[in-house]
């Protein structure tokens, strides 16, 4: 298929069908494009082989029978094994055919094959999302996205099946998803850890929690996650069990990774980074990635939680929305 031919319906290859994926791939199916896929769990493609979708048993295979291949995998370790080899995407990829990654990663994963992908005819493009689990089975993900702008216009039907139209935005060139995606991580996390913080101080000194947020909010320093995203813990307990703590580390590292390759010092980053990894050691690899909070609940030996009726009526939004694998 010519790339011309991608305003059609083009054949969608899906690689990794996780927590993420499954609804990813789900929606494109119901909006009617047709799947081929691939997981290293049969049972996890289920549901999809149910309603129409092809499954198969490599990469190499995906790509050869899908017009666009996407991947969404947990790190850059595992994108990069699922490229490379002979059952891996690139030796099934052909002339006119797009692979299109929307994992958390840097962009020296794509980098590394673009040249000669590029020289085969075919197109390389990240598109990272934000969102969570919730996001990705709903279909209202954010997605952005590395491409010329000719080549994000031609795609776009694809990733409208997947995100809410008003937040797919085309960042700019290659590796700039992945750019933006990471920052959009590290100033969440930096948020979390510097919530606490305030939140724990104020209090110790005495001031109530609610009048404490309440004015925070009144005021310059007011935040999306200091009025939306800390209700998931401050009214619920909930500290986001469906985002590992382990896999918000692996971004952080990604996130100081992109600062080096850069040559951008870092410090603050590294310091959040450094309050994330004492919470994975504290409280294990598989606690919410909001762990972090319950180090300063710990250190004032209390919880931090506001009474009933005390969030001022803005309701406790979804965990994390501006943070994904």
């Amino acid at each position: 298929m010519s790339h011309a031919d991608l305003t059609k319906r083009p054949i969608v290859g899906f690689i990794g069908l996780g927590n993420m994926g499954s609804g990813m791939s789900r929606n494109l199916q119901e909006s009617g494009f047709r799947l081929v896929v691939t997981d290293l769990r049969r049972e996890a493609a289920e549901s999809l082989l149910a309603g129409g979708a092809e499954w198969a048993d490599t990469a190499a295979e995906v790509a050869r029978r899908s017009d666009v291949v996407i991947t969404m995998l947990p790190t850059p370790r595992i994108v990069s094994a699922a490229l490379h080899g002979e059952n891996g995407i690139l030796a099934g990829l052909s002339a006119g055919k797009t692979w299109i990654d929307m994992s958390t990663s840097v962009p020296e994963v794509a980098d590394g094959v673009r040249e000669e992908a590029e020289a085969r005819g075919i197109r390389v493009v990240d598109a990272p999302v934000s969102g969570m689990s919730v996001g990705a089975a709903s279909g209202m993900l954010q997605i952005f996205v590395g491409a010329d702008p000719e080549v994000f216009a031609e795609l776009l039907p694809v990733f409208e099946a997947m995100g809410d139209p008003e937040r797919i935005i085309n960042v700019g060139g290659h590796g700039a998803g992945y750019a933006v995606k990471l920052m959009i991580n590290q100033l969440w996390f930096s948020h979390l850890v510097a919530t606490a913080e305030v939140l724990a101080i104020g209090t110790a000194a005495g001031v109530d929690l609610d009048v404490l947020r309440r004015s925070l909010i009144a005021s310059p320093a007011n935040s999306n996650f200091l009025e939306r995203d800390v209700l998931s813990i401050l009214e619920h307990g909930d500290y986001d069990e469906g985002f590992a703590i382990a896999l918000a580390c692996k971004d952080l590292g990604l996130s100081s990774d992109l600062a080096r390759s850069v040559g951008v010092p870092s410090e603050l980053s590294a310091l959040v980074e450094q309050v994330f990894r004492r919470a994975r050691r504290s409280y294990g690899d598989r606690a919410g990635e909001m762990t972090p909070f319950k180090l300063y609940e710990d250190l004032l030996g209390t919880e931090l939680r506001l009474g009933a009726g005390a969030s001022s009526g803005e309701g406790s939004a979804t965990v994390a929305e501006g943070v994904a694998a």
